[in-house]
């Protein structure tokens, strides 16, 4: 297995940095620094070097620097398997850009979107904002495990994204005066052999992952949850036919036309699944485990996915690690950092205690983060 690896990123008026450069080598990374200084922005930077919007799911305005142009980049050296490759993305400063879409680049060279770098990078992450991830709405869950998916199955977000604009189309066909009875069919026709699919694809991951899961049951510190997918059209699809159950989703989206007229949206497909998730200790779901239960749980599921894409991909990916390390005991820190150090995944770690971090610090390059800077700790050189 060859780690991924950033060697070196470069930040251009992103957020709290107008320029910024570090270089990395083999070891975890540690930001540390007060609250506010910018730890979470760098790690953001790094979120952006995947399909999407990065962890904070941020517009492309709200990343510029307040005191720049309006514009801003992220660059980053990688050492991955096809060797090393310099990912770029960003967006100019206006007038220079006529939309909003920011661009991605290739050793130099413009590509589609950042799906391309999947070809050179994974890379996933733990935030605060993933704590209420199983108590909160199923849409979360939905997008968590999109993520899970597309890090395995790189044409499943574009699956995801036609079947949005597919709901969106017949939404609106619903909402004329007089429907077009025609459209309808040909729109929903559409939608049902794109919802198969990416119900497919999330059965699939689920599948996956719970075999990566039942691969670590013996940790008893991350226990391994149990997860399963809901709604009638995943649970059929290792038993039918796509085809029949395309056929089943069209009838049921004709047959629902007017409720769905009257609710403004469609009301039943894959895009209203859930995914359930059970807290084995003690067989309850994990929206009623303790809060220490679930980020377990959680960084259980999180360790889980970083093995399967190892295995799938054949490269460990790079985890972010956001201000987790400060809410775990010891034992359970000490357990972390070394299934870290087990697996070579480059990790980027933040915390505002450096004492957090003791047990691998001298192991470790150690940055301490003040508004707009990162400096090496002297204790970190190599």
């Amino acid at each position: 297995m060859i780690p991924a690896r950033i060697r070196r990123l470069t930040l251009s008026n992103f957020r709290t940095y107008r320029a910024l450069q570090i270089d990395l080598d083999d070891r975890p990374v540690v930001l540390v620094g007060a609250n506010g200084a910018g730890k979470t922005n760098l790690l953001e930077a790094v979120s952006l070097l995947t399909p999407g919007r990065g962890f904070r799911r941020a517009t492309l305005d709200d990343v510029a620097a307040t005191e720049g142009d309006g514009s801003w980049a992220v660059a980053a050296q990688v050492e991955g398997a096809l060797g090393l490759a310099t990912l770029g993305t960003g967006i100019e400063a206006p007038p220079a850009r006529s939309t909003e879409q920011r661009r991605c680049r290739i050793d130099g060279e413009p590509v589609g979107s950042a799906t391309a770098f999947l070809d050179h990078l994974s890379v996933i992450w733990l935030v605060p904002s993933m704590d209420s991830l199983f108590v909160g709405p199923g849409s979360e869950r939905r997008r968590v495990l999109d993520r899970m998916a597309l890090a395995v199955d790189p044409g499943h977000g574009t699956r995801v994204n036609a079947l949005e604009r597919s709901l969106r189309a017949r939404n609106r066909l619903l909402e004329a005066e007089r429907q077009d009875s025609q459209w309808l069919d040909a729109v929903e026709h559409e939608t049902a052999e794109i919802a198969v699919a990416v119900a497919a694809g999330r059965a699939e991951a689920v599948r996956r992952l719970s075999a990566a899961l039942a691969a670590r049951r013996d940790d008893a510190l991350f226990p391994s949850a149990r997860i399963a997918l809901g709604g009638w059209m995943e649970t059929e699809i290792d038993c039918l036919p796509a085809v029949e159950i395309e056929d089943r989703y069209r009838a049921t989206l004709r047959a629902g036309r007017a409720r769905d007229a009257a609710a403004g949206r469609t009301l039943e497909g894959p895009h209203l699944s859930d995914l359930a998730v059970t807290y084995p200790g003690k067989e309850i779901a994990a929206a009623d485990a303790s809060t220490g239960e679930q980020k377990a749980l959680l960084i259980g599921l999180v360790l889980a996915h970083a093995s399967l894409i190892a295995e799938a991909t054949g490269r460990a990916p790079v985890l972010l690690l956001d201000e987790v390390v400060a809410h775990l005991d010891p034992d359970r820190r000490r357990a972390l950092f070394a299934w870290l150090e087990r697996e070579r995944a480059q990790v980027w770690m933040t915390g505002a205690d450096p004492a957090a971090f003791a047990d691998i610090a001298p192991r470790a390059a150690v940055f301490e983060i003040a508004t707009g800077r990162a400096v090496r700790a002297s204790s970190s050189m190599p």
